[in-house]
């Protein structure tokens, strides 16, 4: 029982990649099992040859007898001792080998369930973790306990929201109108998701999220232009299905900012990620002053767009066409310049 005790806790300890703690379990294990091998051995052999001693006695009782057939049996008895002594030395042996095979092959497989069983609850706790923060700073914080808030230069931040979803929202039921957002926002998801944009958060029917960070390489102010257009083709392909159907439908406005921020997280129950800075108070205006079914963007975003370029047919063309909607009032910002941005179009 101690010997099984000490493999299980030394599989135990392995499992969790705790050697320090696993090898004198395992040493212990290992010299327990060979103990108990040899003691089972010398029990067998010590009975063997207390039979062996008692045949012969008998045997020398007779001796006055008949000598000579004495001598024959004795000879006869002899070989058969030592076939039968051969024989179950070969069967001990053969069952303790077929009985630590098992057993390892049992405490192997124990094991490698072990290991699929925390690797798989390790891989659903890091898929929860990347649910909630980016990448880069989900490591950072299992690596360190904590992550560290960041200054990024250039963070180019989307907001998104319905127009008059509270008029709207009240023909629906809680069931169709959780649905609606699930749908949207799914889609918002896979569209930022293919060009590196990052979630930051939904709020009611508003949605947010921020090219240029945590990893500044991994998307730019131009591809989130893309994203808020194709964001915009999606509702107007989801009003003319709802309208077709005799369902309400949602028209949504968009704005978009550049510039600096301060990301992290704060807090450690219902931890999120966020931004801070007046970027994001912009990016906010931008949305409220915009219009439905279209991308407004302000002054410091067009001058980091406005000379962006596609290919089409084997040419360099445009990648957006710009209306300038001139000093705009913003609520606690003054007047802005702004720029509803579309796709371009090849002249």
């Amino acid at each position: 029982m101690e010997q099984e005790a000490c493999a299980c806790l030394a599989g135990a300890y392995e499992a969790l990649g705790d050697d320090r703690r696993a090898l004198p379990l395992y040493k212990r294990s290992t010299a327990l099992r060979d103990s108990l091998f040899g003691q089972a051995n010398a029990t067998i052999i010590t009975r063997i040859e207390m039979d062996h001693d008692f045949e012969q006695q008998q045997l020398a009782d007779s001796l006055t007898e008949a000598k000579r057939r004495v001598e024959v049996e004795m000879q006869h008895q002899a070989e058969v001792a030592e076939e039968r002594e051969a024989r179950n030395i070969a069967l001990f042996s053969g069952v303790a080998i077929l009985a630590l095979a098992g057993g390892l092959w049992s405490r192997l497989r124990y094991m490698r369930r072990s290991r699929a069983r925390i690797q798989r609850e390790r891989d659903r706790s890091d898929q929860l973790l990347l649910n909630i923060l980016p990448g880069p700073v989900a490591q950072e914080l299992k690596d360190n306990g904590s992550a560290q808030a960041r200054d990024f230069e250039y963070v180019t931040i989307l907001f998104s929201d319905f127009k008059g979803f509270t008029q709207i929202s009240e023909t629906m039921s809680a069931q169709e109108l959780v649905g609606e957002l699930h749908a949207c926002f799914m889609a918002f998801d896979g569209i930022i998701t293919a060009r590196g944009i990052e979630k930051i958060k939904t709020i009611g029917d508003a949605y947010m999220c921020a090219g240029g960070l945590p990893d500044p390489s991994t998307s730019n102010p131009a591809e989130v232009v893309h994203a808020a257009l194709e964001m915009q083709a999606f509702m107007e392909a989801r009003k003319k299905e709802s309208e077709a159907a005799g369902k309400p439908a949602f028209q949504m406005r968009i704005g978009l900012h550049t510039g600096p921020v301060v990301a992290g997280i704060v807090g450690m129950k219902k931890f999120a990620y966020d931004m801070w800075g007046d970027t994001v108070n912009i990016a906010s205006r931008m949305e409220s002053c915009g219009e439905a079914g279209k991308v407004n963007i302000s002054e410091a975003t067009y001058a980091l767009v406005n000379m962006a370029k596609v290919v089409k047919e084997g040419k360099e063309v445009p990648a957006f066409t710009f209306e300038p909607r001139g000093k705009v009032q913003a609520k606690g910002k003054g007047e802005l310049e702004m720029y509803f941005v579309e796709h371009g179009v090849e002249k």
